[in-house]
This record gives C-alpha cells, structure tokens and sequence, in this order.
C-alpha cells in the first residue's frame, strides 16, 4: 500500500495540494508519519486541504493508526492517517457520506 510520507520538513501547502488532488481524482489517500514533528506538519495539511476542498463541496477527516515500520533496518512507530472523503452541500450540511477510505494494514 502507497503513502504519502509526511516528515517534520514536509511543506504542510505541498502536502495539502497533494492531498487535495488524489481527493479530487478519486484516489485513496494515507499519510505515514514518524515522529511529532511529521505529525504535526501532517495535520497542518489536512487542515489546509479541507480549505482547498470545501467550497468544491468535499469534505475530509481522518482516522490514525499506529503501526510498526522498519527504517534502515531498525523498528520504528509510524502514525498512518487514514483519509475520509465525505459529500456536503454548499450551505454546509452534509447530503451524503461517501466514505471514500483506503485500508490500512498493519
């Protein structure tokens, strides 16, 4: 399974438009974060996604997960944020809940 793999140097703009994108075009989205720092420019993203997303009538949330990696070798603890797409109408109340979602293992 693809992630977009966040880090604490990840420009939280670029990461939005990214994420923005795959919403638009109908891809799954999962982010991996390994660390506070890449937590937080993470979240930061999805903030600013549902910024560009909302006037288009989409919204999105999320849902962690831990999940145990390798890097170089070692174990390590990633947070994967798994990325929900949901339908509103433009007054802000939600018509339908898509529930666009990619699965997340391990």
């Amino acid at each position: 399974m693809d992630y977009l793999k966040v880090s604490s140097k990840s420009s939280p703009a670029s990461v939005a438009g990214a994420i923005a994108g795959m919403v638009k075009d109908g891809v799954p989205v999962n982010l991996q974060c390994v660390g506070a720092g890449a937590v937080n420019q993470a979240i930061k993203a999805m903030a600013i996604a549902r910024g560009f997303l909302i006037p288009t009538g989409i919204d999105i949330s999320c849902a962690p997960v831990f999940s145990d990696i390798l890097i170089n070798g070692e174990s390590r603890t990633a947070i994967r944020l798994s990325v929900y797409v949901h339908q509103i109408s433009l007054n802000g109340t939600e018509l339908v809940d898509v529930h666009r979602e990619s699965q997340i293992v391990g």
